[in-house]
């Protein structure tokens, strides 16, 4: 169903693409869109490594909720900060793209951990996680990515 990477010389193992997604903060989450247009909007995540799922959140409503709800196929791509060789200019990044099935969280309990996780990527504000929380949790809409193919690769820009 899913291609073989063409330049499989560069793909990474599976365990680099996981850490990876633990280690990024942030990708481009890929859907089908109004009209059948791709819609991809740049997104925080979360990857859970107990269950391999990864986690977003944002408003309960708009084109990413309409079109979620109209389909469930997604795409989401994230990659590292890179790094040069010494006397190189060019970055040698590794990227990881993952398909699956996307969907709503409904479970309240799954939705309040994936909101402090999600806050835990970027402060260790443990006060500023419950007054989030406690101010916009209701108006939030957190998302499960059930991933069904994820590969990665390292490419040097030159």
């Amino acid at each position: 169903m899913f291609r073989k990477m063409r330049r499989f010389k560069q793909q990474i193992s599976n365990e680099e693409c996981i850490e990876i997604m633990k280690s990024t903060k942030r990708g481009v989450l890929s859907l089908i869109g109004d009209d059948g247009y791709p819609y991809g909007l740049p997104i925080d995540h979360w990857y859970c490594e107990e269950n391999g799922k990864i986690y977003f959140h944002g408003a309960k409503s708009g084109h990413k909720i309409d079109a979620i709800k109209a389909c469930s196929k997604a795409c989401y791509c994230v990659y590292d900060e890179g790094y040069r060789k010494e006397g190189e200019w060019a970055l040698n990044i590794k990227s990881v793209i993952t398909f699956g099935k996307i969907s709503l969280v409904e479970d309240e309990e799954l939705a309040k951990k994936i909101c402090v996780e999600l806050v835990k990527k970027f402060t260790d504000d443990k006060e500023y996680a419950r007054n989030e929380l406690e101010k916009a949790f209701s108006r939030v809409q957190c998302l499960e990515l059930t991933p069904v193919h994820m590969t990665g690769k390292l490419v040097n820009e030159s």
